[in-house]
């Protein structure tokens, strides 16, 4: 029997205000934040990424956040007026007929109807959130479920600079307990 190859084009769109709420509710540590460097990977397997996307309600969003999304996945970042609802549903539907997949990152009952509409133009829909804030409903309806767990969040602290300056750094606080013992 010879080997099958599947090619398959995924675009990741990321609900970031949903999926930030949902690990700060896991982690109880307000500078918490999502591991992209382990988590992309892991949810694309060996597929090709179209297109990386994530919509944020607000203005103030780190600009180191969107120059590493797209330095790594030439990612964009999408600021929202309200909640990231419509304009992750519109690009999804923009999207349909140029992917394979499309991975929603987000736990929102809201993305019930999307995914619906999104399989039924052939689309395979994949939602990525942490279980404990994710609507049953979605996980249902969607053709794959990807955890977010704790291994897939760092947790930045500030340090103070060693030479006495009014600096802070950045120090990622290791979560991998298991890779720890």
């Amino acid at each position: 029997m010879s080997e099958v190859f599947i090619s398959q084009s995924v675009a990741v769109l990321i609900d970031g205000n949903n999926i930030e709420r949902s690990i700060l509710s896991e982690s109880k540590e307000k500078a918490s934040m999502l591991n992209f460097d382990k988590l992309i990977p892991r949810i694309l397997k060996e597929r090709s990424l179209n297109r990386l996307v994530y919509f944020r309600e607000g203005k103030n969003i780190s600009s180191k956040l969107g120059e590493r999304l797209h330095t790594l996945y030439y990612g964009s970042i999408r600021p929202c007026h309200k909640s990231a609802d419509i304009p992750l549903t519109i690009k999804a539907t923009q999207l349909a007929s140029k992917v394979d997949t499309i991975v929603i990152m987000s736990g929102d009952s809201d993305y019930v109807e999307l995914v619906t509409h999104l399989k039924n133009e052939g689309v395979r829909v994949e939602i990525a959130s942490v279980k404990s804030t994710t609507s049953q409903l979605l996980i249902d309806e969607a053709d794959y479920f990807h955890p977010i767990e704790k291994s897939d969040w760092l947790i930045l602290q500030a340090s103070k600079n060693t030479r006495g300056t009014n600096k802070k750094v950045a120090r990622v606080k290791k979560n991998n307990s298991k890779e720890e013992n």
